[in-house]
């Protein structure tokens, strides 16, 4: 029987995981689930695209396989709590981490046991949320990969005046609340500054790597005020 195509994406999931590391041909998976091959390839592809690690193994007898050491088992969390999460991660939009967000939620949801998603959905459907206004990502991302990579950006960056300026930086970090900075250390000004994210302009990698500085929060000064590291709030062992 054809199932609607979020509970399909789920059951897939399952579906392969139950079974890995031994593949599922996209025409055994559109059988069991009652649609046509293409559309199974759509939904793999659309499951890739998220960050589900599936991929293609040749061959007479190949099909598609889940990467079990990086996927989830069915997880025990209540549909409360997965409800919450919905709600934390919405307020990321916006921030260098929404679209991480929306992977990460979209892989709780895609392991939890069936009977436990169906009541998170319903109860999420009972939950209003303002709408938060759609922002580009690609920003977000260059400067998440310049960060991990200790790549110079090139940034072309508004001050609060309107004034535009080209500047290089050495990215140190992120700095989060009202609004989210960018932290490193300009080049222009020698020294350690904020980049609001909604006043820069244009992001882009150099080639050039540089060591990363030690951060000296009292250099930003209001900004520095009130922060704790993220791993101080969340153990990440």
């Amino acid at each position: 029987m054809a199932v609607n195509r979020t509970e399909r994406l789920y059951a897939m999931v399952e579906e392969l995981r139950a079974v890995s590391p031994r593949p599922r041909s996209a025409r055994w998976l559109a059988e069991r689930f009652g649609v046509s091959t293409r559309t199974i390839e759509r939904d793999l592809s659309a499951l890739q695209q998220s960050g589900v690690p599936v991929y293609a193994e040749p061959g007479r007898s190949g099909g598609y396989v889940v990467d079990k050491d990086h996927t989830l088992p069915p997880l025990t969390i209540t549909p409360a709590e997965a409800a919450a999460l919905a709600v934390a991660l919405h307020g990321l939009s916006g921030t260098p981490f929404a679209a991480d967000a929306h992977s990460a939620l979209y892989k709780v949801f895609a392991v939890m046991p069936q009977r436990e998603r169906q009541a998170a959905r319903e109860l999420a459907a009972r939950v209003r949320l303002a709408v938060r206004p759609a922002r580009p990502s690609a920003l977000p991302h260059t400067l998440r990969e310049a960060l991990s990579t200790h790549r110079l950006l090139h940034l072309r960056y508004a001050d609060p005046q309107g004034e535009v300026t080209d500047r290089t930086v050495e990215p140190l970090g992120f700095l989060g609340g009202d609004a989210w900075y960018l932290i490193g250390w300009c080049r222009l000004d020698s020294a350690v500054r904020g980049f609001r994210l909604d006043l820069v302009r244009e992001a882009r990698a150099l080639e050039e790597t540089a060591e990363p500085r030690p951060v000296d929060l009292s250099e930003l000064g209001t900004l520095g005020r009130n922060f704790v590291a993220l791993d101080e709030l969340y153990s990440f062992a």
